[in-house]
């Protein structure tokens, strides 16, 4: 490895089905910078690479002993990894339970591989990929709290202006930068501005931290 080229990316996965385990390994053998860390078939079993410095979970949600979201607290507190959900629930209450949790991005296990490899590489460059089908639900979800009485009070001085609710809409959607610059009509620089004012008034450090604090509060 020369000293230009990036370490491979070390991902995890959480799967009871070994066949589709099996599939997952082989769709991350198609990418050269990603490598498999480890497999788990249970919560249980996926404690144990928590303390191997994963950059990325691959997780399920039907898992024997629990349900695969309950594990991305423990994600997140204990590593700095990203936790991608690739389920075959695409219904609303999982889908919102799964981001409400701090879910990187939600994906459908009829996706396309090639659809896989690019929500992996979206997760672990910061962003939030969105199955279509998962997208819908969340956006609703979205609607129905803003429209609900008695939204979290925000200080007006951090409120979103209406470019940065239609850039954090595009983002929910699964776009990257560039994608959200285009349907928005802007450069990526003014997107990148625009990440940073919205990262500073909902005091966050990720999308997907930003796309969840502005549901909370009503503001997108």
């Amino acid at each position: 490895m020369t000293g230009t080229e990036r370490p491979a990316a070390r991902i995890a996965i959480v799967e009871d089905d070994p066949m589709v385990r099996q599939y997952f390994q082989g769709i991350i053998a198609m990418e050269p910078s990603y490598q498999i860390l480890g497999m788990a078939p249970d919560i249980a079993s996926a404690d144990a690479l928590l303390t191997q410095s994963p950059d990325l979970f691959l997780l399920d949600i039907g898992l024997p002993d629990g349900l695969g979201y309950d594990l991305v607290p423990r994600i997140k507190a204990q590593t700095s990894a990203k936790a991608l959900i690739i389920s075959t629930f695409g219904d609303r209450d999982t889908v919102v339970k799964a981001i409400m949790a701090g879910a990187d991005g939600y994906l459908l296990k009829d996706s396309t591989p090639q659809v896989i490899l690019d929500g992996i590489a979206a997760t672990l460059e910061g962003g939030a990929p969105v199955s279509p089908a998962a997208a819908i639900y969340l956006l609703g979800f979205l609607r129905a709290e803003a429209e609900a009485p008695g939204p979290i009070a925000t200080n007006p001085e951090n409120r979103l202006s209406q470019r940065e609710t239609e850039l954090l809409q595009a983002f929910a959607k699964g776009q990257s930068y560039k994608e959200a610059a285009r349907t928005l009509g802007i450069s990526p620089h003014t997107v990148g501005t625009h990440v940073k004012s919205i990262y500073r008034k909902l005091e966050v450090n990720s999308r997907s931290d930003a796309v969840r604090e502005a549901f909370r509060t009503g503001q997108a």
